[in-house]
């Protein structure tokens, strides 16, 4: 029986980094587009893109503290 693979290490797993990269760039398409094309179809999306980062962001953050607090609802590994 073969044995399993070894788990990430934790910089590898944590998703912080990219979720924030990712709302990130979202807001600085926002503020490019904002000043060269509002109004467009390409604003809307990336202004929608941006709140929904942070709409993301701030379940993941809270259902991380719920986890440090030891919620029995909260989502573990995160």
């Amino acid at each position: 029986m073969p044995l399993p693979p070894p788990p990430l290490p934790r910089f590898l797993a944590d998703p912080t980094p990219a979720v924030l990269a990712g709302t990130a760039i979202w807001l600085l398409a926002t503020i490019v587009l904002a000043f060269t094309d509002p109004g467009s179809t390409a604003f809307l999306t990336a202004l929608c893109g941006f709140l929904l980062g942070l709409i993301g962001y701030g379940i993941f953050r809270w259902q991380r503290s719920a986890a440090r607090r030891g919620s029995r609802t909260a989502q573990q590994g995160l």
